[in-house]
C-alpha cells in the first residue's frame, strides 16, 4: 500500500525513513524526494532510498522529463509511483515551500 509522507528537514526524512524500516518497508520500496535537485540528490544518497528509473516511470516519461519544469517532473515522477494527480499536485506544493515528501510503495 502506498503511503505519502512530508517533512520539513533532512534530519525529519532520515527519522521517518528509520521508522519505515521498523515498519517492514526497504529502502527499495521508499522514495524521497525535494525541490532543489542537488538536495534531492544529497538526500537521496544520505539516505541510501531508491531512485526512480525507467522502471518505475517508463520510456516515454523518462524522454518526457528532460523538457519538463522541474514540477512537472516531480508531479510525474510521483504518479509514475501511483501517486494520484491530485495528491502529486498537493505534494509539488509542499515541495515548493522547501519540505521533502517521502512516498513508499
Amino acid at each position: 500500500m502506498m503511503k505519502t509522507y512530508v517533512v520539513e528537514n533532512g534530519v525529519q526524512a532520515s527519522e521517518t525513513i528509520r521508522n519505515l524500516e521498523v515498519q517492514g518497508f526497504t529502502k527499495d520500496d521508499i522514495y524521497l524526494f525535494a525541490h532543489d535537485t542537488t538536495r534531492s540528490e544529497h538526500l537521496t544518497e544520505n539516505t541510501d532510498t531508491n531512485n526512480i528509473g525507467l522502471k518505475e516511470e517508463g520510456l516515454f516519461d523518462k524522454m518526457a522529463n528532460a523538457f519538463r519544469s522541474r514540477g512537472d517532473e516531480l508531479r510525474a515522477r510521483m504518479t509514475s509511483l501511483g501517486v494520484p494527480e491530485t495528491e502529486a499536485m498537493r505534494l509539488e506544493e509542499e515541495l515548493d515551500e522547501g519540505k521533502v515528501v517521502i512516498v513508499t510503495q
